[in-house]
């Protein structure tokens, strides 16, 4: 027979619970960071009101002075949440809706500033991975709501727009990679992949000169990627395109670059 014992609560031991941001090197981490940001927006502000210090007031004071601090926010980064206190800049001399009053803009923590640009690249590349956001910044990161994530998917396909249009009659690769991406994102068909082109320039770097994405590796897909290249101004084929055995690429190439070499 099954017996129930009751646990003594002196035998109970809290054990450190996992998680991305609650080791102890991140939080000293993160305090360091929390230290270092308020040193660079004091000094922002300090400079700031430098290059007014001769400005004074009709009865002769600084007119340009620090005011305080607006209230604490959490700003997200690539190590979790920061803790940080902007500064106030007070002009005496001008009304608060006067346009001739000297304005401090923070170029370090702009006022609406919620996420750090780490997480802003990071997002996406999580995203394609299929990775929970809230398993890796917590269920508590700042301005990771659904919306905010849908605002973000939106910006991403206007840049992606504006990438894809971009003018190419002054690129030149020697050397183009080419390969079919399966990516790990729950997209709408479990086939899809992306077709991605990587170019090495005369000079050797190396950059991302097209994608598209495609439910298979067809001479089609293939095709109409290359074809584009040609059409924004990719005049001069590359000596060398390098692939796997992916037989649509290589009959597509033929057809648009016949004068390349292949290598598999």
């Amino acid at each position: 027979p099954k017996e129930r014992y009751a646990v003594p609560q002196d035998n109970v031991i809290k054990l450190i619970q996992p998680g991305f941001f609650d080791d102890q090197l991140t939080g000293i981490l993160r305090n360091g960071a929390r230290a270092l940001l308020a040193k660079a927006v004091e000094a922002e502000v300090a400079d700031f009101l430098d290059k007014h210090a001769d400005l004074k007031t009709g009865d002769g004071q600084q007119r340009v002075v620090r005011h305080g601090h607006l209230p604490e926010r959490e700003v997200m980064t690539g190590i979790g949440p920061v803790a940080v206190r902007q500064p106030r800049v007070r002009d005496r001399e001008a009304a608060a809706a006067d346009p001739g009053r000297i304005r401090f803009s923070p170029s370090i923590l702009p006022p609406y500033m919620r996420r750090s640009k780490s997480i802003e690249t990071l997002l996406p590349i999580l995203y394609l991975k299929g990775i929970a956001l809230a398993a890796l910044l917590g269920n508590d990161a700042a301005g990771l709501s659904a919306s905010a994530i849908g605002r973000l998917k939106d910006g991403w396909f206007d840049e992606q727009a504006a990438w894809q249009k971009r003018d190419l009659s002054a690129k030149r690769y020697v050397y183009i990679w080419a390969d079919g991406i399966h990516l790990e994102a729950r997209l709408e068909d479990e086939k899809q992949c992306i077709l991605v082109l990587i170019g090495a320039t005369p000079e050797g770097r190396k950059e991302l000169v097209g994608f598209t994405d495609g439910a298979r590796e067809s001479a089609h897909d293939w095709r109409d990627l290359l074809l584009d290249l040609k059409r924004r101004g990719l005049d001069v084929p590359p000596r060398l395109v390098i692939a796997d055995g992916a037989l649509g690429f290589w009959k597509a190439a033929g057809e648009v670059w016949p004068k390349t070499r292949e290598q598999r």
